[in-house]
């Protein structure tokens, strides 16, 4: 159980405090306990806080059970298949080399934006509309090219896929100060995330807004794709590593693009899977000037271990295969932002997590929030969708910008 000097939000001064550390010596793949996406995920708290994160929690399991059973039908027997596994299993010594070096730049290459012709275009119906600066959907052709060459002929013929998106609205006054926002799984819309960042109240901070489509959704999503992200795990093992360099590498061509038109102040923060790429950037990305990951996720394979029905297929491959968990961490550790040193110092790094969070759980951030050396965190009492007390991370988000200097232009 976690031992917690405070309570919640709602209740006191917006932050836990855990005494015992959960996060190994490297290669963290190899330390972490196996039985990790067994450990708990309680907290010391007073009645009436435990009821509203215990209630909360109980919405997620729903939802996790559904979002399992998804992926289960429609993208597993895929990713699972006896022919993809081969090709895996082959290309498993690539990763877990890049891996192991735990050199960020071997995997996650700086991008040659040189070539790269942005396109603008109207945002739609439902953009963001400001009285003083435009929205506008900006949009290029990637240059990505897979960083193992097994995959450069096959990863590219999802073709939708290979146009990057993003939302920007800008100030007429500009450049201002840009926070970048990347979006859950299969959460992509921009009016979403919009709503649930209040980022129109960012805006009136003084702040430009970057909204980034993730590869495999929305626009990018094939168009006989069931759901928004299911590209992403419908390919295999090296596919999902593929997909992450590939999300690294298109924002970065984005922060180039910023950069030409004077902005200096960039700073990133996303949800759930944008959270994990948020924490990956944070690691790839030496010019950002903050990275605040939201709900992050840490370790993909623990993830989907906890997620019924999915993890008995998972679970059943890798007994058949003979494969520790371990050895499968190893396959993904790659792109996991604890194989890796943040690039950014302390002061610039801030980790929000749930309490009653069962899609992406507290051990998760807790392990990020370690890695980081204790950076500051901000605990909620809801689960992955509902943030209860939200408007108060929301503002602390703004007091730690200030207090960094972001928004100075």
């Amino acid at each position: 159980m976690y031992d917690i000097a405070t309570t919640v939000s709602r209740v006191a001064n917006e932050t836990y405090s855990h005494t015992r550390r959960i996060m190994p010596e490297q290669p963290w793949w190899e330390h972490l306990e196996s039985s990790f996406h067994k450990f708990p995920d309680d907290f010391e708290l007073d009645l009436r806080t435990e009821l509203t994160v215990e209630s909360t929690a109980a919405g997620d399991y729903l939802l996790r059970t559904a979002g399992a059973g998804l992926l289960a039908s429609l993208a597993l027997p895929t990713s699972l298949s006896p022919g993809q596994l081969k090709k895996d299993l082959d290309n498993a010594d690539f990763y877990r080399r890049k891996a192991s070096s735990g050199d960020p730049t071997k995997f996650f290459k700086r991008p040659d934006s040189s070539r790269v012709v942005m396109e603008s275009s109207p945002a739609g119906f439902f953009r963001f509309k400001p009285d003083d600066g435009s929205c506008e959907l900006l949009n290029f052709e990637s240059p990505f090219k897979t960083v193992n060459p097994a995959l450069r002929e096959q990863y590219p013929k999802r073709k939708r896929n290979m146009r990057a998106y993003a939302q920007y609205w800008s100030h007429d006054d500009g450049p201002r100060p840009t926070i970048c926002v990347i979006h859950g799984f299969m959460a992509d819309p921009y009016w979403l995330n919009r709503r649930f960042f209040s980022l129109p109240w960012f805006y009136k901070q003084g702040y430009d807004i970057l909204l980034y489509t993730l590869p495999h959704h929305g626009r990018r999503q094939n168009r006989l794709s069931p759901f928004s992200g299911h590209g992403l795990f419908s390919g295999g093992i090296s596919h999902i590593n593929e997909s992450m360099a590939h999300a690294v590498h298109d924002f970065r061509i984005f922060v180039d693009y910023l950069e030409s038109r004077g902005v200096n102040n960039i700073g990133v923060t996303g949800i759930s899977l944008g959270g994990y790429t948020s924490s990956l950037l944070a690691t790839a990305e030496d010019r950002l000037k903050f990275a605040i990951p939201n709900v992050p996720v840490v370790s993909l394979l623990d993830l989907v271990l906890e997620w019924f029905p999915l993890n008995l297929p998972l679970k059943a491959l890798l007994k058949g295969s003979n494969t520790s968990i371990r050895e499968a961490r190893h396959m993904l550790a790659v792109h996991s932002p604890l194989t890796y040193q943040p690039l950014l110092p302390k002061d610039r790094l801030m980790v929000i997590a749930g309490a009653g969070d069962r899609l992406a759980p507290p051990k998760h951030a807790r392990l990020l929030w370690d890695h980081w050396d204790r950076c500051r965190i901000h605990w909620f009492p809801g689960n992955h969708l509902l943030h209860l007390d939200q408007g108060k991370y929301l503002k602390e988000m703004a007091a730690f910008m200030q207090e960094i200097g972001f928004d100075r232009a």
